[in-house]
């Protein structure tokens, strides 16, 4: 004992410097988080400028065109220009660039019978106002870009930002690039879902995720990466899966790049041991918005298909290859870019049907999940949680179960700092009118369950499952009409609600799974929201 007192009396010496010159780098360390959202790419050279989708602020689509390099790039940290090796003209389809910033974290989120549940999960740290107004949090590189400037840490506007500038004007929907402010902001701001993305075909898409750390448990060091589940990806670099690409650790950043491919509903969540980061809550939903969204007024839909077969990566003729996406449909029915039916304009699609078959007036993403909360109470003491035992207990729609399925604008849940913050922000209540078509992008992101969602009153059109529309090669489509679906853990479903010739009043959208009705011990929540018909 005496001879182990002296030899650590003899190293103090030695650790003394060196505890120091950590501490001392401590603010170095935090430099580690980084941001990135460039202005300009060579695929994207200049912001969208002249007529542009008022939906995605992308330029029009008029079809696939040459677009041929400067001979001088001009770098952007201010170093001086230099000549490109090639110039040769290459394809693009529009586009722009898009941005978002998550944090990679815990928080705790208020269940419908009051408790709280403690989570791993990403919370934003770009685009906070549109996220808590329950809208994607994705922005063009010209609004993220600019400052980011709160007064209030919380919902309740009684949390000073100790960061806020008042020289600035208020923005909270810009990228938060100061380190200080990122950990200000990210700490215990877990949402469930994951804060929403949605892109545009040809767009590129550049993703931050900052990982703060989780606060309530400082023994774990959880690595967290992001991994787009079923998105066709070109570089593995970027997939999220930590054995073919990188994981993020505490006090770091990754900023993950993704061209935007074919349209349809994906999601995402983290891929370090997925099956507890799933079951705590890491997980979210990403869309994306077809072409044929972005055509001008009076193009015939058909006529912009065709346009389409000009780009590689799109084309479908002449082999009508199986692994094309979208094939063309099989009859002209000559639907234009703004047509009105049952007095409804339709400029929105699900996909680049050509047909018009997949227009939609407004949009609901749905995201199914399930909670254990025993495996959450563990996750947040210092048990290792039991993998076996997993079982459901609270069943979420967007976060929620019922009543609080049916409660518009945000959820809050105050935190263990005292911190008002919006931890379920995504509404799963939906108002139609009468006539009026609506798309529910559904995904199960459910780690133990299969779950099923059936409509009372208002059938539902399947248009798509996986990203992938219901069409044969042939180019029919092969969409079926039904009363409920079910879907297992990574699986995607489009649905049309048509509510054309159905009386107003309040429908009901639920499980039949009985025991799904249920928020753990309490009967009547649970699997269930309303759709509102006026």
């Amino acid at each position: 004992m005496h001879s182990r007192k002296s030899t650590i009396q003899k190293l103090c010496p030695i650790w003394a410097p060196l505890i120091l010159a950590s501490l001392f780098a401590l603010p170095v360390s935090a430099q580690s988080f980084r941001v990135q959202c460039p202005t300009a790419t060579t695929l994207h050279p200049a912001p969208p400028s002249g007529q542009t989708d008022p939906l995605s602020g992308d330029p029009l689509y008029t079809g696939p065109s040459a677009l041929t390099p400067a001979p001088v790039f001009k770098p952007l940290n201010g170093a001086p220009p230099f000549s490109l090796p090639k110039t040769n003209p290459y394809m693009t389809n529009g586009g722009a660039i898009k941005c978002q910033e998550i944090s990679g974290g815990d928080g705790f989120m208020t269940e419908a019978d009051g408790n709280q549940t403690f989570l791993f999960g990403f919370g934003p740290l770009s685009g906070l106002g549109l996220i808590q107004n329950g809208q994607p949090g994705t922005q063009l590189a010209a609004d993220f870009n600019q400052r980011y400037n709160s007064p209030f840490l919380d919902l309740a506007g009684t949390k000073p930002d100790p960061l806020f500038n008042p020289s600035f004007p208020v923005n909270i929907n810009a990228g938060i690039a100061i380190p200080a402010e990122m950990m200000n902001i990210g700490v215990l701001n877990a949402n469930i879902p994951a804060p929403l993305m949605a892109i545009d075909e040809d767009d590129e898409f550049f993703l931050t995720l900052t990982n703060v750390g989780m606060i309530m448990r400082p023994d774990l060091f959880e690595q967290h990466t992001v991994h787009f589940h079923g998105y066709p990806n070109a570089s593995s670099f970027f997939d999220g899966v930590p054995d073919a690409s990188v994981a993020i650790n505490i006090g770091g950043s990754m900023t993950y790049y993704y061209l935007a491919p074919d349209a349809g509903t994906y999601f995402f969540h983290c891929h370090i041991t997925p099956p507890e980061h799933l079951q705590m809550g890491m997980v979210g939903q990403l869309y994306v918005r077809p072409r044929q969204n972005r055509v001008a007024t009076g193009t015939s839909l058909y006529t912009a298909f065709q346009w389409q077969q000009s780009d590689l990566r799109t084309s479908c003729f002449p082999s009508k290859d199986i692994l094309c996406a979208t094939p063309p449909p099989a009859v002209n029915t000559g639907f234009k870019q703004g047509d009105t039916v049952n007095s409804n304009t339709y400029t929105k699609y699900a996909y680049n049907d050509g047909d018009g078959s997949t227009r939609y007036d407004v949009e609901l993403p749905l995201q199914i999940h399930g909670f254990d909360p025993n495996f959450h109470f563990v996750g947040m003491t210092f048990n290792p949680e039991g993998f076996s035992d997993m079982k459901d207990k609270y069943f979420l729609l967007n976060g929620r179960s019922y009543p609080d399925t049916v409660q518009t604008g945000p959820q809050a849940t105050e935190d263990s700092d005292g911190i008002v913050r919006p931890s379920q922000p995504m509404p799963a209540t939906l108002t139609l009118k009468s006539g009026q078509r609506a798309l529910l992008r559904i995904s199960d992101l459910d780690v133990t369950e299969y779950q099923t969602l059936a409509s009372l009153g208002i059938p539902m059109q399947v248009i798509a499952l996986n990203a992938r529309l219901l069409r044969d090669q042939a180019g029919n489509n092969l969409y079926y009409t039904t009363n409920s679906i079910t879907l297992a853990g990574g699986e995607s479903l489009d649905v049309i609600l048509d509510t054309t010739g159905i009386a107003p009043g309040t429908y009901f959208l639920y499980t039949p799974q009985l025991d799904h009705l249920s928020n753990d011990a309490e009967n009547f929540g649970g699997l269930m929201t309303e759709i509102v018909v006026q």
